[in-house]
């Protein structure tokens, strides 16, 4: 399964370079964590979340949500490469010939995590995964903005590429802000 080709997202820098995006760039993270967690509430559903180049920003704001306990189970930071294998169970053999920035890498994080994350036996619904460059320098042979999401549920996985622009802070934001709107979209598909 190919990932889907995705369109260029370039977002404004904020003054820090740290904050979340504010309403200049982009669709608010912060409201489409909101949305997510009410759609996934109302359908009593879970997610599971795994991160590489966000670094827990995915799950950082799905839990800034008030009453995200219900439905978010938790979130796997697996920044090292070995980690992707030891904790989520990817391939150690597509890691050694793909790297880490490919779209079936993803798609196996996303699965992984939902059942690293099962509670009493059960995988979360829905697993989401982040791998990507975030720059400065290139990885894996990908240029800076290449990322892929994933997006797993017990149906399979999907593999999503974005090519972003900006620095390292827009590029792991605009992947936030990317995974939550697809996740939403494919919740709203299935309804």
């Amino acid at each position: 399964m190919e990932a889907q080709p995705d369109h260029r997202v370039t977002p404004a820098d904020d003054a820090t370079g740290t904050a979340p995006p504010g309403p200049d760039t982009g669709p608010d993270v912060r409201t489409a964590a909101r949305d997510l967690v009410a759609r996934l509430t109302e359908r009593g559903d879970t997610v599971a979340v795994a991160e590489s180049l966000t670094g827990g920003l995915v799950v950082a704001t799905l839990v800034g949500v008030p009453g995200a306990s219900a439905v978010v189970r938790g979130g796997v930071v697996a920044y090292a490469t070995p980690v992707k294998h030891t904790v989520l169970g990817v391939s150690s053999a597509l890691l050694a010939s793909n790297g880490a920035v490919d779209p079936e890498v993803a798609r196996q994080m996303a699965s992984g995590v939902r059942a690293a994350l099962a509670v009493d036996g059960a995988p979360a619904t829905w697993g989401i995964s982040t791998t990507g460059v975030a720059g400065p320098d290139p990885q894996d042979g990908q240029p800076v903005g290449t990322v892929f999401v994933g997006i797993a549920d017990a149906d399979g996985a999907q593999a999503y590429e974005l090519h972003l622009d900006g620095d390292r802070d827009a590029i792991r934001w605009a992947t936030v802000s990317e995974l939550l709107a697809r996740m939403s979209s494919t919740i709203r598909a299935r309804e």
